[in-house]
């Protein structure tokens, strides 16, 4: 049986050979924050941006994503860097993480609310999730266009309440929105030692 979201994924990918895109603004600007060594998780990874920058700062990455096209380009990526970068196809909702395996998990531009007790449940004590995706509150057009899809004011706090947040940024419309970090959200957060 066909899944549509694998085949909207599928062809994206198909079309697309960049490998070169940087890592998300969580990831990118907070690699200070990240264990020198240790295993991390990438969801919903795409072509794994996040995940070959956190490779390179010494984790071991694995790099899920529902597209078979995009794992396929992840792995020869790897295998041509030689970076500890694993890809697998994989439905993320379906088959989510198990439980205490990861020092660090990556999330960029996929919510679905429903495997977030997943992801906290995935982290070691202690572990860092790196998270980045799109608010209902923007002040430009990209992104998705179902609201379900998009964090409400605040909500990735809420979603990781328990956490100790190392950093946040969501800054909606205030000031002058030709500038700033404008219709995302962005949030490292550590799970609790005990």
């Amino acid at each position: 049986m066909s899944d549509p979201t694998q085949e909207k994924w599928d062809r994206i990918y198909s079309q697309t050979r960049e490998q070169a895109v940087p890592a998300m603004a969580v990831v990118r600007d907070n690699l200070h924050l990240v264990p020198e060594a240790g295993a991390g998780l990438e969801l919903a990874c795409g072509l794994a941006a996040n995940s070959f920058a956190l490779a390179e700062a010494g984790l071991e990455m694995d790099a899920w994503d529902i597209s078979p096209v995009a794992v396929e380009q992840i792995n020869r990526r790897a295998a041509d860097s030689g970076l500890p970068v694993r890809g697998e196809a994989r439905d993320v909702v379906s088959r989510p993480p198990a439980s205490g395996r990861y020092d660090v998990v990556v999330v960029s531009h996929f919510l679905d609310r429903s495997i977030i007790p997943a992801i906290q449940d995935c982290l070691k004590p202690g572990g860092l999730v790196f998270y980045q995706t799109f608010t209902q509150t923007r002040v430009s057009e990209g992104g998705p266009t179902n609201l379900d899809f998009r964090l409400a004011d605040n909500e990735l706090l809420q979603l990781f309440k328990g956490f100790k947040v190392l950093v946040y940024r969501e800054e909606g419309r205030q000031g002058d929105t030709t500038q700033g970090f404008r219709n995302e959200a962005l949030l490292v957060a550590q799970k609790p030692a005990v």
